[in-house]
């Protein structure tokens, strides 16, 4: 499962963006979707998650209520729409995947992309 985010930039605090992640390769074999982000000298954490089949969806407190995770089945793509953003929301955005083959499973990461916030 190869994974590619677009969709950051540059907004002023109070602002919206949407973050897009496109999945190719084995999409059949996806049962959950993430988003996750990073600043510099933190560890990553989880800002959302989406699943297969049953749709669950799960956010980190910091993002309740102002983001909101979803996916395209049809054109294989998932989305995070963020508003009401906060200086506290800078970081490199992933994209994460995870898929079983074979009752083996692993995860794939996109290569990130840049949401800054001014305040």
């Amino acid at each position: 499962v190869q994974l590619v985010e677009s969709g950051g930039g540059l907004v002023q605090a109070g602002g919206s963006l949407r973050l897009s992640c496109a999945a190719s390769g084995s999409i059949s074999s996806i049962n959950g979707m993430g988003w996750y982000r990073q600043t510099p000298g933190k560890q990553r954490e989880l800002v959302a998650v989406i699943t297969s089949g049953r749709v669950t969806t799960t956010y980190a407190d910091s993002v309740k209520g102002r983001f909101t995770i979803s996916r395209d089945n049809a054109n294989n793509t998932m989305y995070l729409q963020m508003t009401s953003l906060k200086s506290e929301d800078t970081a490199l955005y992933y994209c994460h995947a995870r898929y079983c083959v074979d009752n083996v499973c692993q995860g794939s990461w996109g290569q990130g992309t840049q949401v800054t916030v001014s305040s």
